[in-house]
């Protein structure tokens, strides 16, 4: 039987954040909080969070007594491959992946755009040629963030082995995603060619 998280020893714990850091991962490091079964909750971050602080950590993450959280903090799109990295880590640490299984799963819906705080613009998830949803497009001109991609990805395993998207075929779509990702026709014309 496997023990609970929150028996995860300093060694282990030490040995997940050097995990995180290494430059193909390349997060500068681990928070972690560990969710006692009596209900306090010792973390590497005592220092800076009371227990009262950390019970709310606990209370957003949905934890459990005996649960064990892993923060990592960063730029959103490099903390977000380092977060999925730890996922698969832990996985096989915790024996929840067989090699010999194989588990197939297609993911949809993904946000077309981003806005971006530093360049106050938004920005194509993909590229600037993925088409929106048809039932979407509307809301380019009234709430950008909310479109979604007609776009795809295969996992098998938790990794993304392959995926595409349905490209804009549609002129005047295609020149007002140019026109909301910040291009003037002449730009789009010079980089793109039309």
């Amino acid at each position: 039987m496997q023990k609970e998280l929150h028996e995860y020893t300093r060694k282990q714990l030490d040995e997940l954040t050097e995990f995180v850091k290494r430059p193909q991962i390349g997060a500068t490091g681990l928070v972690y909080a560990r969710y006692n079964t009596d209900g306090t909750i010792k973390s590497s971050v005592d220092k800076f969070y009371n227990e009262e602080e950390l019970k709310k950590w606990a209370a957003a993450f949905n934890a459990q007594p005996g649960d064990l959280i892993l923060i990592l903090a960063g730029e959103e799109n490099r903390t977000r491959k380092a977060m999925s990295e730890l996922r698969l880590e832990m996985g096989n640490r915790l024996g929840l992946r067989d090699k010999n299984r194989f588990a197939c799963h297609w993911v949809i819906d993904f946000p077309l755009l981003e806005y971006s705080e530093e360049t106050s613009r938004w920005h194509a998830m993909h590229h600037p040629f993925t088409s929106p949803k048809p039932e979407d497009i509307e809301l380019l001109g009234t709430n950008p963030g909310a479109v979604r991609a007609n776009a795809y990805d295969m996992v098998i395993n938790g990794v993304e082995v392959g995926g595409g998207s349905i490209r804009i075929f549609n002129k005047e779509l295609q020149a007002r995603m140019f026109e909301l990702l910040g291009f003037t026709k002449e730009e789009a014309q010079a980089q793109f060619g039309f």
